[in-house]
């Protein structure tokens, strides 16, 4: 049987329903979670989201941070990949969660990746190319502070992107994201939400320590006049790139005790499913050699 190139470029599903009845493989079908979450969704003032007193933020941080290690090392051991993407307000947290995630893991496991705006090597490159490259090698974790998704954020309200371009990036980052998971990469994707009022205090608190100062900038302060466009272009990611194989979670950031910790028990949560997160067996020629050379005996 002959198919034409043009029905390929013109029909590319059908070409993949051709290939499931000669027995094939074709990619995972993308599939959206019913009920995608909102920004509105939260009240980021509540006291649901806020813990008892610093001793219980401790306790809490510390129990996860031990969990964290030990799914780190189950990924380490089984040559599991992950993926951990950042997205929120400016001033919402991003960088002190990811300190805590990896303030206890082995350095030699993750790599932390922040993003700003394109080097001039990757101006002109499709805007997928400078992550592609940073994706992370077997047996260890990749954090994204910034990631793909300002293609539909930053990119969309700042006009560096054409609206064909961020309306069509929907769809390339869900298949994107289709291509890593179906190549059993665990992708999970966090949005750090604060409220308006709250980012006001942290820009304050910012320009007002010296040894905070360089994390505030004139983009930030810029952006912040176009909260409400914002608002309407993440509700909007979240509704057309929450996947049911890579789904938003949203961290109420306002209080952020709580959120240090939500954000290590959302991402423990997710990366062990169907994960064995048990050590490895020993290794007898370690045993033996222990024994004969060193005249240790392992314990039962």
């Amino acid at each position: 049987m002959l198919i034409r190139l043009t029905d390929l470029f013109c029909e590319p599903y059908f070409f993949w329903n051709f290939d499931m009845e000669q027995g094939m493989f074709s990619p995972s079908t993308i599939t959206l979670v019913a009920t995608p979450p909102r920004l509105s969704d939260y009240d980021t003032e509540s006291n649901d989201y806020a813990l008892k007193d610093k001793d219980q933020y401790h306790k809490k941080l510390k129990k996860a941070q031990e969990l964290m290690l030990q799914v780190q090392q189950a990924y380490y051991h089984q040559g599991k990949r992950a993926i951990i993407v950042f997205q929120g307000w400016d001033a919402a947290g991003k960088g002190g969660a990811i300190r805590r995630i990896r303030e206890k893991l082995d350095p030699r496991g993750y790599r932390v990746h922040p993003i700003a705006s394109p080097t001039k090597d990757e101006q002109g490159r499709h805007y997928l190319y400078r992550f592609q490259a940073r994706l992370p090698k077997p047996g260890s974790i990749a954090i994204f502070d910034r990631s793909w998704y300002e293609r539909v954020l930053v990119e969309r309200i700042e006009e560096f992107a054409s609206p064909n371009e961020w309306q069509r990036a929907y769809q390339e980052i869900n298949e994107f994201e289709r291509m890593l998971t179906d190549d059993g990469v665990r992708i999970i994707k966090i949005f750090m939400h604060i409220s308006k009022d709250e980012q006001l205090k942290r820009f304050e608190e910012r320009l007002n320590n010296p040894v905070k100062q360089w994390k505030l900038t004139e983009e930030d302060i810029r952006n912040r006049s176009k909260w409400e466009l914002y608002e309407t272009a993440t509700d909007e990611m979240f509704q057309r790139t929450s996947t049911i194989s890579a789904p938003w979670h949203i961290i109420p950031g306002n209080k952020k005790w709580f959120a240090r910790v939500e954000v290590l028990n959302t991402v423990i949560e997710a990366l062990s499913k169907e994960m064995d997160l048990s050590p490895p067996p020993v290794d007898e020629a370690v045993v033996k050699a222990a024994r004969k050379q060193l005249g240790i005996e392992i314990n039962d």
